[in-house]
């Protein structure tokens, strides 16, 4: 049966496409123009000659030194992720003890409990280890704010594998730590790079803890240094664009190869 185009789904989409796509296109439009050349022909104008000064510009003003950071944080909080998360969501999927409910339960009370209101005490706390204007400082606090609904996502991925595989495992006469390395971690491969990717963006778009916990240039993160571009470039928004540009790629990137493995592991939320 031949069905008919459905005209109307077609033209939202168009409509959601532009949406997206105009940003995009000043973005980039204005990153390689001249600051004199945007202001004479407006944000939508196609540009009439390229240049890349913008760019020589963002790098000259230190954002390399701000990218760098913001890849040792990021790194440091998957890193921390991965560490704790994948055993937690087993102990919590496999143990039938009201300790290990309690402490799910915990970990759920953290969904709760947005950062701007713990932002106070945990700068006293950060300040009284030592830890205050340390890249640690952050990736600290970073990572165990992921950690909740990162163990919310591996715990329903965990769930999805069938009591048989486990029995399988234990008549082979596996042990815990062989079936969770042998056949728990292999199955949940969508779940792990879900919570890898949503790490990643927590450690590399971060503002707050940032802001907060540091205040040397040599422990500023692309945050903040966009940030301080628009005060230093003050209307020159090729220049503020360039950065802002060159702080999407990796998240682009990181999206690109992921997605599929993000949204499977988004299935799996809630478990059976």
């Amino acid at each position: 049966m031949r069905t008919r185009p459905n005209y109307i789904a077609g033209a939202a989409v168009t409509v959601w496409l532009l949406i997206v796509a105009l940003p995009l296109y000043v973005m980039v439009a204005a990153s390689v123009q001249s600051r004199t050349e945007f202001s004479a022909n407006g944000p939508l104008s196609v540009p009439t000659s390229l240049t890349f000064e913008n760019f020589l510009l963002v790098f000259d003003s230190g954002f390399g030194k701000y990218f760098l950071n913001t890849f040792l944080v990021t790194a440091g909080v998957v890193g921390i992720v991965l560490l704790v998360v994948p055993p937690l969501s087993y102990a919590i999927v496999r143990s039938q003890s009201r300790g290990t409910t309690l402490i799910f339960r915990f970990f759920l009370l953290g969904l709760a409990i947005p950062v701007q209101a713990v932002i106070v005490p945990m700068f006293y706390l950060i300040n009284s280890v030592g830890l205050y204007d340390t890249l640690l400082g952050i990736i600290l606090p970073t990572a165990a704010f992921a950690l909740p609904i990162c163990t919310l996502i591996l715990s329903g991925t965990m769930r999805d594998i069938t009591p048989e595989l486990y029995e399988a495992m234990s008549v082979d006469g596996a042990s815990t730590a062989r079936t969770f390395l042998r056949l728990v971690l292999p199955l949940s491969k969508g779940g792990l790079s879900t919570i890898a990717v949503f790490a990643a963006l927590q450690g590399w778009n971060g503002f707050l803890l940032p802001l907060i916990l540091t205040q040397s240039e040599s422990t500023k993160v692309i945050t903040l240094g966009l940030f301080n571009f628009q005060t230093q470039y003050g209307i020159n928004v090729p220049g503020i664009l360039a950065a802002v540009m060159l702080s999407m790629v990796p998240v682009l990137l990181v999206y690109l190869f992921a997605r599929r493995a993000l949204v499977q592991g988004l299935m799996g939320v809630g478990g059976k």
